[in-house]
């Protein structure tokens, strides 16, 4: 019996987990939900439900579908199929405040289409918080990308189970941590600021000081200049407080807060229905397409992290079997498809050392806020060359079986009368956090010592950030392979996540 209006006060946290379409026009079946019922007042942990669903066709549990989340079809064999519980679902949802990461794009859609399918008017929420836009506002990108796997990495609360239950206890766990650190950055404002805590392995950069210390340029932060292993800077990073004051730095979004103005509490729920409904972030094309990755570490070429959805390869491409290349479509926002490619099944970076810069910094083009949309170009190796063909072959291969008719560019750039000097262009996204542009890419500088310091950008100058990528400089490059077709112009993006600059 489903409760009265009047004591569905609390919030319920859902997930769901799904197989993975493989083919055009196949759509998402829920293998899994789960959720439960937290106090809003105490976040304490009312009430739960979960349960495998079993699919109409089990065969749409697919290998990649089975590396995302474990759920396998001799799993699901015997569970009820979603007609069976979509009374508990919509008992449990119905007329509640619902809550999840990335829920708008994805669960909410997920479930409405499961109770569409069966022919049942589907719940309605009262208010929705989706913890991706809230967190992204609220606490910006310190942690990477966003994703409940990364955000747990870094809070150190362990692996991400892709699990329905457990997914949904991890994403509370995430928001309790995250209003604690908002909670000590706005109880202290004059200790917890850009300007007043950064690491003092951080370098920043701007327009009017881009020069070495010496010069009264390039700062290092607190006047000590200090050089760091790659390693010792990615473990004082992953430090809340100390990531929080550089994140700051970053995205110039931390402000010299003045005392006498009221801050706003992070722990109060109420702010929470403000953000219902509400998808306050801004972002580039390029940013809409595939969100930013948390980078692997400078200290290692070759990383492997776990089976799902968001493992990512880092491999160079010397280490890289050509023929084990291919290409699969996975869901994307608002229930569209996109293409991702895969090395032996999984998604891959690449990471590239000594790359010369053939071209400089392009402004030729701007998005929709009239920024300019910064790409160079480099010289590709034959190793490099190989890898971008066979990427080449496979994604255009699987536009034109989806049915695209647009025309392929390849990523390979080999102009005539210079066949044998092939290049190709990487790309650097920007990103908007608190109305304040940043580049997405992590950029560092190499000294010819050795060591490593990180470029942060005051703000965004493209001309500064031409000064860096002149022809003939050696740059190391972790890149995406971000396919797109748009406006009937389809080809492969390379988007840098991590820049390593050599000095001469």
């Amino acid at each position: 019996m489903g409760s009265t209006a009047e004591d569905r006060s609390e919030i319920v946290f859902f997930d769901v987990e799904t197989s993975v379409p493989t083919r055009t026009g196949q759509g998402f079946a829920i293998l899994e939900f789960g959720a439960i019922l937290v106090c809003p007042k105490t976040l304490t942990e009312l009430r739960n439900y979960s349960t495998l669903i079993r699919p109409p066709v089990l065969s749409v549990i697919s290998p990649l579908s089975q590396r995302c989340n474990g759920i396998t079809a001799d799993a699901v064999a015997a569970a009820p199929t979603f007609a069976d519980i979509a009374h508990l679902v919509y008992d449990l949802l119905h007329g509640r405040i619902w809550a999840g990461h990335n829920i708008i794009r994805f669960d909410c859609v997920r479930i409405r289409d499961a109770f569409a399918e069966i022919n049942q008017p589907p719940p309605e929420p009262k208010g929705t918080i989706d913890s991706l836009v809230l967190l992204t506002q609220k606490f910006g990108r310190r942690a990477g990308d966003m994703k409940m796997a990364t955000l747990a990495t870094y809070f150190g609360l362990g692996r991400q189970t892709h699990r329905s239950l457990d997914d949904v206890r991890m994403n509370l766990e995430v928001l309790k941590y995250c209003a604690t650190v908002l909670f000590l950055e706005s109880s202290l404002p004059d200790i917890f600021t850009a300007n007043s805590w950064v690491s003092p392995k951080t370098t920043t950069r701007s327009r009017s000081n881009g020069k070495s210390p010496s010069q009264g340029g390039l700062l290092n932060i607190n006047g000590v200049s200090v050089s760091s292993s790659p390693a010792v800077e990615s473990k004082d990073k992953s430090h809340p407080i100390i990531s929080l004051a550089m994140s700051g730095q970053e995205g110039d979004a931390l402000n010299n807060a003045d005392p006498n103005i009221v801050q706003s509490d992070p722990f109060d729920f109420g702010t929470l229905e403000e953000e219902i409904n509400r998808e306050p972030i801004k972002s580039d094309v390029s940013m809409v397409e595939k969100p930013m990755q948390e980078s692997p570490d400078l200290a290692s070429s070759s990383s492997v992290f776990q089976p799902c959805s968001s493992s990512i390869l880092v491999l160079e491409p010397d280490r890289i079997c050509v023929p084990s290349i291919d290409a699969s479509l996975v869901p994307s926002f608002q229930g569209s498809q996109r293409i991702e490619l895969l090395h032996e099944g999984f998604p891959f970076q690449l990471y590239c050392t000594d790359l010369i810069v053939r071209f400089g910094i392009s402004t030729k083009f701007f998005d929709n806020a009239g920024r300019p949309r910064l790409s160079f170009v480099v010289d590709s190796s034959p190793s490099l060359c190989n890898v971008l063909d066979a990427c080449d072959d496979v994604a255009k291969k699987l536009t034109v079986d989806s049915g695209s008719s647009s025309d392929w560019r390849p990523v390979v750039i080999r102009k005539e009368g210079f066949f044998n000097y092939p290049t190709v262009r990487l790309h650097i996204p920007t990103a908007v956090v608190a109305d304040v542009a940043i580049y997405a890419t992590e950029i560092y500088q190499k000294e010819s010592s050795g060591a490593v310091q990180r470029l942060l950008f005051s703000k965004f100058d493209a001309a500064e950030l031409g000064s860096l990528f002149m022809p003939g400089t050696f740059v190391d490059a972790f890149f995406t392979l971000d396919p797109y077709d748009y406006q009937q112009n389809a080809g492969i993006k390379l988007v840098a996540k991590k820049l390593i600059i050599h000095c001469k």
